[in-house]
């Protein structure tokens, strides 16, 4: 039997949105911890998955209490659920995220959300030597069709220390290395969407081994671990 997400995750979370108070909260937090236990079950059954492919040493599920004490928005809950599955360091490099919230925005997401410093000074320094591996990865005919091409920030023109007429400058000008995935309320929903996550979530190792590669060597292909 497929573990599936429960409707009343998103029936909740829109009455919560509705409602962002604490007062309101409390008086259907039994309602929420039912919600959140079967939640919390389809995020194992996907580590499950995972670590028949990958080796995953951690899943973070993430609270519904927003930190707000830097944040102008002040209510206090979050309207989604989401969680991070870490690969064991230092050997492998990357992550996933799945993030589950109504009215069409659940996503799947993987690569490099914020790269520590030299990570991301080694990534740049390899996309500059030699860019073809990663380009081949990404032009992938079945890579493409699952992830589509790299989102996230990147600077206006190019790095300190790159030239921002280098070829593959459209690289090396990028400060995270994400992709993402997005999936309808109906499509989060069905029976088979924890196999979708699966299949996409298999997709990306090539990228994952390229990077993983990267991350724990130096230019010349010297073992960093």
């Amino acid at each position: 039997m497929s573990v599936t997400v429960p409707k009343s995750v998103f029936q909740f979370f829109n009455q919560l949105e509705k409602n962002n108070n604490r007062d309101w909260f409390n008086e259907h937090k039994p309602e929420f911890k039912a919600i959140e236990k079967e939640v919390k079950a389809f995020y194992n059954k996907v580590l499950e998955n995972l670590n028949k492919h990958d080796d995953i040493d951690k899943l973070k599920i993430f609270r519904i209490y927003r930190d707000v004490r830097f944040s102008k928005n002040k209510l206090p809950y979050k309207t989604h659920f989401g969680g991070s599955f870490h690969r064991t360091k230092p050997k492998l490099r990357g992550g996933y995220y799945l993030h589950i919230q109504p009215n069409n925005e659940n996503f799947i997401a993987t690569g490099f959300w914020e790269p520590a410093p030299a990570d991301l000074l080694r990534m740049r320094k390899e996309f500059e030597t030699d860019d073809s591996e990663i380009r081949a990865i990404l032009k992938d005919k079945k890579f493409k069709s699952v992830w589509g091409d790299f989102v996230g920030d990147e600077v206006k023109t190019a790095p300190k220390g790159f030239s921002k007429d280098h070829k593959a400058i459209d690289l090396i000008k990028k400060k995270q290395y994400i992709f993402i995935k997005k999936f309808t309320d109906k499509e989060v929903l069905s029976d088979n969407f924890i196999s979708e996550v699966d299949e996409a979530f298999k997709a990306v190792r090539p990228y994952f081994n390229y990077m993983s590669d990267v991350l724990t060597t130096d230019l010349n292909g010297v073992s960093l671990i």
